[in-house]
């Protein structure tokens, strides 16, 4: 219950935050509100090129 409670609270503070951010920062902040509102179930994540870069090259070592 407390864990549900700050995750409310939580996804709040940041979607205040993300009114006063630019458009970039803003889709990510409420990206991030929403992983905080989903109670636990699985939630789209998206990949930035990082990580895919990341990816490609944890598994060119792998298929030898």
């Amino acid at each position: 219950m407390l864990d549900d409670e700050f995750k409310k609270q939580r996804a709040q503070t940041v979607r205040d935050l993300a009114e006063k951010a630019d458009p970039f920062i803003k889709r990510r902040l409420l990206d991030l509100a929403a992983r905080y509102e989903d109670k636990g179930r699985l939630s789209h994540v998206t990949s930035t090129p990082n990580d895919l870069q990341f990816v490609s090259h944890s598994n060119e070592g792998s298929e030898r």
